[in-house]
């Protein structure tokens, strides 16, 4: 199969710089030409050949836009990719080269759709009022001279939604979702993966979020397989790309993915800070938290990424549905 035979040290997303909203130094077409200049290095030309030359080109915009939005900062924004990622996933499906994308995007599909629910109920920021006009001195009889036109001040930023309303429509969300069709096999023993690395069993429901339990699943950025590991994160957790991934077998990537959390948990001590550095990485909570003076998740969480302001509720609505706790209530397995 094509995308086993990739090479591991593709530009890996965890490496390359971050793009988003809250770069300064770049306007949204530099943020555009870079997220497009991303999927050029990153998405394999060999395995999108088999789409037709148009469909090329839209998966590769697809993907380099859902790079540039979900590292940004605002989560409203996912949602003008709605239309694209709905219309552009079945396509992905039709091929056997393909289909893991198809698989990492099915699973992301809701990201929009949610977005799309809260762009709905939060209004939009009104722009600040413009300056009256300076008033005519006393005795003046002639009109003063126009003053010169006031630049048009930039439209305000989109607002994040709160943590709490976040939780609360991916409950709604998740309210009556099935469990995926591969959860009934694996489930037990990526239980038993995590327990024997001292880790909450219920977390394994991350992999419901991550890869909807196909174990095929693969990011245009290179993670593959359950718990969706880059290759570099595989590299230092003991896990071989080459002859064979490692990452798509379960039991593998379960105790990996079961150490990488355990590590996490040592650092930030909070299991909502845990998920949220699964997802855009340590060093980004870390400096986030510094940034502002803050311990606690619900405190950063409109600062950090789009998507892992997203990906922090749906976790723990997931594992609510599923095993009827909250993150907060996660216990350490006794030895």
């Amino acid at each position: 199969m094509i995308l086993r035979r990739l090479i591991p040290c593709l530009l890996l997303l965890a490496s390359a710089p971050r793009l988003g909203a809250a770069d300064a130094s770049l306007d949204l077409p530099g943020l555009l030409q870079a997220a497009e200049q991303w999927a050029y290095g990153n998405l394999d030309p060999r395995v999108l050949k088999v789409l037709q030359q148009v469909d090329q080109q839209r998966v590769r915009q697809l993907f380099a836009e859902l790079q540039q939005r979900f590292h940004g900062n605002y989560v409203l924004d996912l949602a003008k990719l709605k239309q694209t990622a709905n219309t552009l996933q079945p396509l992905l499906e039709l091929h056997p080269e393909t289909r893991p994308y198809a698989v990492w995007l099915k699973t992301r599909l809701d990201y929009f759709e949610i977005a799309d629910q809260l762009r709905v109920s939060i209004p939009p920021v009104k722009p600040p009022p413009a300056p009256p006009p300076p008033p005519r001195p006393p005795g003046q009889t002639t009109r003063p001279p126009a003053p010169a036109p006031v630049p048009t001040p930039p439209p305000a930023p989109p607002l994040n939604p709160a943590p709490e309303v976040e939780r609360r429509v991916w409950r709604q969300a998740l309210e009556n979702r099935p469990a995926p069709r591969g959860a009934a096999a694996l489930v037990p023993r990526l239980k038993a993966a995590f327990v024997a690395e001292r880790v909450p069993p219920e977390l394994v429901w991350l992999a419901e979020v991550e890869s909807s339990f196909d174990p095929t699943a693969r990011s245009p950025a290179g993670a593959a397989g359950l718990f969706q590991i880059m290759p570099a994160t595989a590299h230092d957790l003991g896990l071989k790309l080459l002859p064979f991934d490692q990452r798509l077998d379960p039991d593998k990537s379960a105790r990996a993915s079961a150490r990488y959390l355990r590590y996490l948990y040592a650092k930030f001590r909070n299991w909502h800070l845990v998920v949220a550095a699964y997802n855009c990485g340590e060093g980004t909570i870390q400096r986030s938290l510094a940034r502002h003076h803050a311990k606690a998740f619900d405190r950063i969480s409109p600062h950090l990424p789009a998507e892992t302001q997203l990906y922090v509720p749906k976790v723990e609505a997931t594992i609510l549905r599923r095993e009827g706790i909250n993150l907060s209530q996660l216990r350490l397995p006794k030895r």
